[in-house]
């Protein structure tokens, strides 16, 4: 008996079929993907910031806080700790970066977003900013105060550019620890996916560290 082959008819669905089911499948490893991609980043990024922090704190013999380290004072002891590729000085090195009337840096809001993907306050990392030799961008807030260091784990040419997602914040305390933003002590509890707020993700450092299923659910 003669064996048959398929139809151009069955054929055709067959390959609709399978045009569907990978459809429904890819953009979910793809996210996978990324997300892995993500976690790997931040965890060596976290460990990086850490131990530079550490160093810095026994080498100086001091408590690394806000009032030892006041306004701007910060980044040209800290960078000192790194294999820095790109020094961006004080306000970044796009060469689009500008500053309007109050002295805020342009290009933060038109590069970084909120962890929801909305617009991101301007008011931030413009104290300091080195590229590292892995690609990191580590960005310094000190003012007012205050020391935030802000690393984006895969550099600014790389998306997403979303706080929360590979852009990460740490605080310094006034006792010279180093906090994930987020934890008990830092001020702000913002990781949702329904703030409007301007730093929404800033606070979501702590969580990225603490829940296992973190990058497995990053808002689109």
């Amino acid at each position: 008996m003669q064996k048959q082959g398929f139809t151009l008819a069955e054929v055709l669905i067959t390959l609709g079929i399978i045009g569907v089911i990978a459809a429904m499948t890819l953009p979910a490893l793809i996210n996978q993907t990324q997300g892995k991609e993500l976690e790997t980043g931040f965890k060596k990024a976290y460990s990086v910031i850490q131990a530079a922090f550490n160093q810095m704190s026994y080498d100086e013999g001091q408590v690394i806080n806000a009032a030892n380290y006041p306004e701007r004072e910060f980044m040209p002891v800290f960078k000192k700790y790194f294999k820095v590729s790109k020094d961006c000085g004080l306000h970044g090195c796009e060469q689009q970066s500008s500053q309007d009337d109050d002295g805020n840096i342009l290009y933060i809001s038109q590069t970084y977003k909120t962890y929801n993907n909305n617009p991101m306050t301007t008011r931030l990392i413009d104290d300091g900013q080195i590229f590292v030799n892995d690609g990191m961008l580590i960005m310094v807030e000190n003012i007012d105060g205050l020391i935030w260091i802000l690393v984006d784990v895969n550099g600014n040419m790389k998306k997403p550019n979303r706080l929360g997602h590979d852009l990460f914040a740490f605080q310094v305390m006034d006792n010279g620890k180093l906090l994930p933003m987020g934890a008990n002590g830092t001020p702000y509890n913002l990781c949702s996916i329904t703030s409007t707020h301007s730093m929404n993700g800033i606070s979501c450092t702590y969580k990225a560290l603490t829940d296992k299923d973190y990058f497995k659910n990053l808002p689109k």
